[in-house]
């Protein structure tokens, strides 16, 4: 019941809402709704004593919720601007710090580039080896006498292209992720030398 009794004075509210908005011309309009060709316009809720007591947004064009949603975007990248620049200041004492800290991660990450490069050249070692040994049989063999390929052979065939396959891109996402790591250090140091006022070396 008090739930039943609470939706009902909402309702009663919505309707004695008063609207006050202002068209193009400037001419002034009260209203308990807003017409359609005034939709657009942004309004004013009043009270039964015609007091304001809220403001409502008008229907936005594409081109104001594209101006919007710039400005929203560069208000957030500069908040992440002053984050970054105060980290940066508050956590490296001078250039040096951050070119051995990048320094660090780059041979870190190379190191782990050898390891792979290393596993896919024993990868296409035993791929050349399983061909050489699938050669012997029929589709690869033309031979008349030649068997079929073994099925364990075949499935080998199949592990080793997707095992090379797979290192392959591997490969791929950690030289980008190096790169992305230099860049980053290389955008961070200018940026350091900025906010110290270091002229480039």
């Amino acid at each position: 019941l008090l739930a039943l009794c609470a939706g009902m004075a909402v309702a009663q509210s919505d309707k004695s809402k008063l609207y006050r908005w202002v068209d193009k011309n400037g001419q002034v309009h009260y209203g308990d709704t807003v017409p359609p060709e005034y939709a657009e316009q942004d309004r004013d809720i009043l009270n039964k004593q015609g007091v304001p007591i809220g403001r409502e947004e008008g229907l936005i064009t594409p081109e104001e919720a594209a101006a919007k949603a710039a400005a929203e975007k560069a208000e957030r990248d500069e908040k992440k601007r002053r984050l970054r620049d105060r980290v940066l200041l508050q956590t490296y004492q001078n250039v040096q710090e951050l070119e051995t800290l990048r320094d660090t991660r780059l041979e870190l990450v190379d190191a782990q580039l050898t390891i792979q490069e290393q596993s896919l050249a024993n990868l296409r070692a035993q791929r050349a080896h399983i061909e050489r040994i699938a050669a012997r049989y029929a589709p690869i063999n033309n031979d008349a006498d030649a068997l079929p390929l073994p099925e364990d052979l075949s499935l080998d065939l199949q592990r080793s292209a997707s095992d090379i396959e797979t290192q392959e891109r591997n490969l791929v996402k950690r030289r980008d992720e190096r790169e992305s790591i230099r860049l980053n250090f290389e955008a961070d140091i200018a940026r350091y030398k900025e906010l110290r006022a270091i002229a480039p070396r």
